[in-house]
């Protein structure tokens, strides 16, 4: 494998793990705050990764143009929705996901 193949396969699986990790997140976390979190932050790199994937696979032409447009475009607009949703939660009156003193079993008795 050259080094262009090597890196083009670590972008790629670094871009499935952290899309995979949002996924999780979305299906595991338990309230609109955190799954928001999640998704903001680990699609955003997870995607990045992959058009990043794209961009060192066609080197220096214009599919790597749009691929860095691509980039900054998501990591603009993905943070941004994701604070607009957690906004509009808050708005709307949802309060954030609490442990309870008797379900946290660390308490004294």
């Amino acid at each position: 494998m050259t080094p262009t193949e090597i890196a083009v396969a670590v972008l790629i699986a670094g871009g499935v793990f952290f899309t995979f990790v949002a996924g999780v997140g979305l299906l595991r976390l338990p309230d609109v705050y955190t799954r928001t979190h999640s998704a903001s932050k680990s699609d955003t790199l997870g995607a990045g990764l992959a058009l990043a994937a794209v961009a060192v696979t066609f080197g220096a032409d214009l599919p790597t143009v749009k691929a860095a447009l691509l980039v900054l475009f998501m990591f603009v607009t993905n943070p941004t929705a994701a604070h607009a949703i957690a906004r509009a939660a808050a708005d709307q009156g949802i309060e954030p996901w609490t442990v309870d003193d008797d379900e946290s079993g660390g308490g004294n008795e």
